[in-house]
């Protein structure tokens, strides 16, 4: 392909992001040219068999806004046994990931250009990922924005589909109500258990090296909180 073009906006009214039309490098455009073919997934391709995308049979984890790109790299690189989706809308950050994978000569990932609902809505099978990712959502701030916010019941709902039983949520945020509501939602929804006790945050993942979003609100004075929730079998509802 030419130039990458991310799928059109259709499947929700209210979105959590807003896509950042910035000026790409000339580095990262090159990226984007010649190796979307090789890293790159589409939606417009339905339902993924993930055995024939990587070529094997392995465990899938999935990161959810991967910004630069270098947890999702060296999560990669540390875990080669593994296989990995990334997922973000932003092309500049694409662009900066896909050059560092074929530096490394990577062969764990792939990435999508997408909103996150909607490739787990058309792309994803049922119990197909054994973790899932999503470090410092955009926290929409105000509070007429709060709708907007990844985290809310329903798309929980969704990750729990997605999620084999067993398989694990990571969340991260630097703001306080949200990382709030993030422990409310999770607290309230069937078939999740907070590994570190109800109501409790989680210490940092020791593979979670300080990002630049992290590192910018701690020189804000602001606190980061974790969360780390397994998908547990919901119990058989009986009917008389």
């Amino acid at each position: 392909m030419s130039r990458v073009s991310c799928p059109p906006e259709h499947l929700r009214a209210v979105r959590s992001f807003v896509r950042r039309r910035g000026r790409l490098t000339a580095a990262q455009q090159r990226n984007l040219d010649t190796l979307w073919g090789r890293y790159g997934l589409e939606t417009n391709a339905g339902r993924l068999d993930l055995d024939a995308v990587f070529g094997r049979q392995r465990a899938v984890w999935l990161e959810i806004g991967f910004g630069s790109g270098d947890f999702l790299a060296n999560l990669a690189a540390t875990h080669p046994e593994v296989d990995m989706l990334g997922i973000d809308v932003h092309l500049a950050g694409v662009g900066s990931l896909l050059g560092r994978l074929q530096a490394e000569a990577c062969r764990n990932v792939r990435l999508f250009c997408a909103d996150a609902v909607e490739v787990l809505q058309v792309c994803i099978a049922k119990h197909a990922l054994e973790r899932v990712y999503v470090l410092f959502p955009d926290p929409w701030p105000k509070l007429r924005h709060h709708k907007r916010r990844l985290i809310q019941p329903e798309f929980v709902t969704l990750l729990e589909e997605k999620l084999a039983v067993g398989g694990q949520l990571y969340l991260a945020t630097d703001w306080a109500d949200y990382a709030a509501q993030m422990m409310a939602v999770l607290s309230e929804a069937h078939g999740w258990r907070n590994l570190a006790g109800a109501g409790n945050y989680s210490p940092r993942l020791p593979e979670r090296a300080l990002t630049r979003f992290e590192t910018r609100g701690l020189n804000l004075g602001h606190g980061v909180w974790d969360l780390h929730f397994v998908r547990e079998e919901k119990p058989e509802v009986k009917t008389p």
